[in-house]
């Protein structure tokens, strides 16, 4: 079937009678003068929809526009009966989307009939927002819902933009440079920039500093899918001497070569999009900023029996003097009039697995008998497990895989030991990246928001936007979190209004964004044990005694958790194993615990953590020595890839 649409004439008027009579109900449709009208005006264009079959050309469908000064309108859109479900609908919006963004309109609005929710979230799927409601629209009774597409958004979608994201986009006074200055507030509640992922955004926040705007900036960016300059990794390097050590170990010769006519021990050298002022020094300022992808740093090295980087220290705008704001955007101007952006260079890896554990502590992730269990499996693989503690941070290179099994913190040793590991080319569970976004719920959200996997009803509070009014349409009790919080630490229940803004403030002292979630109840909560993105255990966990949630620290020691019954995963209803494997997909493809609730048949995803719980008689209750196994078997095979990877010649490709 051919599709075609052209400009309706006067001879359509009996057809399009007859589609309006039978496409809508009576307080829809159009009237004959309204018709007739629709066909001479000029500010209306009707069009015909034909479908050509067999030599025979038949009209199925049309569509009535309203031509504003900056919005199509579509009035009217509909199919003959016979031809529905065939794309047609999609056919005729998709053309007016061209139509829209050809003829430089902002915006495509629409208006649809409020109780037809099938048809409102066919619009959604399409991109279309809803505005606003509009009473009594049609007659008494029936509202109307006003939806809009927005030419911006779709246009941004379709092509990388280049942004930059700083807290007073009002001082970047230099506009000749490819890319779109915006502010924080825009970036993280704009949906343009939640909805699109082909953005390659750069952060020139007045602070990195964890739970600051560019720290959620760059933590937001990554679950967009955004190219984010720097990384919330990167951030984490710089803090880390050894990794920066590690990751510049391939340049060691170039570097002093660059500076082998340096008269003193010590040089500090700026480095603004990949470039230097400092004469000289171009060559090598490129090659590090490949290494450390930032728009503005400074490296500081010192002279002991060679020259080595002693740190590295982000820079932002307003902290620079004027004089060297010129330079900045001069610098900019080239970088960003580039077609491609290089991507920061590969580390390569290198080779027995070291377990890592922190022998006092109360509430490890796998207790003695089970890491003895780790152990077994591993020499039963014929590999070697030794377990180390965070005084053996230089005996990683030694090994070729680090297992952690120490309650992981993005801001404690456990992630310098993944992220260093990491850059010495190990095999590493739990990973840097899947460390960084388990621990904050505002990652989560927005990653489980984009990728449309039901979570409690949540709301994300940014300090010095919020208001307490922002809390009138909230239904309590709520529950809200810091962004960081782990096993129930940092979580508040507020039964009211009062409650909430306290404890908001409470928590603003700590984090620029909080997380405020519905109060789901629920006898248990489901955790879904993957690995390589694959169901390994399925337990229920209880919540504590008398406590609404699964851990009470303030309860006698012996009640600080619940209960839990472990059970077969062919057991565990299908949508939650199916559910669960697809928000740890978005984490990564490590291992993982998905805490998941049942309430009135709706799976709710409540978080996805790294370092899960492995005991002895509860998640291995069902696959024994098997569950073990399977871990280690994963690790194995993670290394073998590594390895054969290294061999490859590339070279001689």
């Amino acid at each position: 079937m051919d599709l075609n649409i052209r400009k309706s004439q006067p001879g359509d008027f009996y057809f399009l009678e007859k589609l309006e009579k039978e496409s809508f109900p009576h307080f829809q449709q159009s009237s004959r003068k309204s018709l007739k009208h629709s066909l001479d005006s000029t500010f209306q264009e009707v069009l015909i929809v034909e479908a050509k079959e067999d030599q025979k050309v038949t009209s199925v469908g049309a569509l009535t526009l309203f031509k504003y000064k900056h919005a199509l309108r579509i009035y009217s859109i509909a199919v003959v009966a016979e031809y529905r479900n065939a794309g047609l609908g999609t056919f005729m919006l998709n053309y007016v989307k061209n139509r829209a963004i050809e003829n430089h309109y902002q915006k495509i609005l629409i208006e649809v009939q409020s109780k037809n929710s099938e048809l409102i979230e066919w619009y959604k799927t399409k991109g279309f927002k809803q505005s606003h409601t509009l009473t009594d629209y049609y007659t008494s009774g029936e509202d109307a819902i006003k939806m809009e597409w927005s030419v911006e958004a779709e246009e941004v979608r379709k092509k990388t933009t280049n942004i930059i994201v700083i807290n007073q986009p009002h001082k970047w006074t230099f506009t000749d440079v490819n890319a779109k200055v915006i502010s924080v507030k825009e970036y993280i509640s704009n949906p343009v920039y939640q909805n699109s992922t082909d953005m390659r955004v750069f952060n020139l926040c007045s602070s990195y500093k964890y739970q600051s705007y560019g720290y959620y900036v760059s933590l937001l960016a990554a679950a967009r899918g955004h190219r984010v300059i720097p990384s919330s990794v990167t951030l984490r390097d710089f803090k880390m001497l050894n990794v920066i050590h590690s990751t510049s170990y391939d340049i060691d010769e170039l570097i002093n070569k660059a500076l082998q006519k340096v008269k003193d021990d010590k040089f500090q050298l700026k480095i603004y999009f990949g470039q230097t002022a400092t004469k000289g020094f171009s060559s090598i300022a490129n090659r590090l900023y490949l290494l450390f992808e930032t728009p503005l740093f400074e490296i500081e090295f010192v002279k002991q029996e060679k020259w080595i980087i002693k740190g590295i220290k982000v820079l932002t705008l307003n902290k620079l003097p004027e004089s060297e704001i010129e330079v900045i955007y001069e610098f900019a101007r080239k970088y960003f009039s580039k077609r491609r952006f290089n991507k920061t260079t590969l580390i390569n890896y290198k080779y027995d697995i070291a377990i890592l554990i922190d022998p006092e502590e109360e509430t490890p992730p796998s207790c003695k008998r089970a890491l003895q269990k780790f152990k077994a499996a591993a020499n039963r693989k014929g590999l070697y497990a030794e377990f180390i503690t965070k005084n053996d941070f230089d005996k990683i290179n030694e090994f070729d895989a680090l297992f952690i099994r120490e309650t992981t913190n993005v801001n404690d040793h456990t992630y310098e030991f993944s992220r260093m590991a990491y850059a010495e080319g190990l095999v590493v569970i739990d990973d840097p990246w899947s460390i960084l976004r388990c621990s904050n719920k505002i990652f989560q959200n927005e990653i489980f928001r984009k990728h449309k996997i039901l979570t409690p009803q949540t709301v994300v509070f940014t300090k010095n936007i919020f208001e307490k009014k922002d809390l009138d349409d909230m239904n309590f009790p709520l529950v809200l979190k810091q962004p960081d919080s782990a096993f129930s630490l940092g979580i508040t229940k507020v039964e009211n209004k009062e409650e909430a803004a306290d404890a908001i403030n409470q928590l603003f002292k700590k984090s620029d964004m909080i997380v405020c979630q519905e109060f789901l109840y629920s006898e248990f909560d489901w955790r879904i044990g993957v690995l390589d993105n694959r169901p390994l255990f399925a337990c229920k966990y209880y919540m504590s005694k008398g406590h609404w949630q699964i851990y009470n620290w303030t309860g006698e020691a012996e009640e600080y958790s619940g209960d839990s019954e472990t059970v077969n995963i062919e057991d565990v209803p299908e949508e939650v194993i199916k559910t669960a494997l697809k928000a740890a997909a978005l984490i990564g493809d490590g291992l993982y615990g998905v805490d998941l609730k049942l309430v009135n048949d709706k799976v709710y995803v409540v978080e996805v953590n790294d370092n899960p719980n492995i005991d002895v008689d509860i998640e291995d209750y069902i696959l024994k020595d098997k569950l073990y196994d399977q871990v280690i078997e994963s690790i194995y095979n993670r290394i073998e890839i590594l390895k054969n990877i290294q061999k490859i010649n590339f070279r001689n490709k």
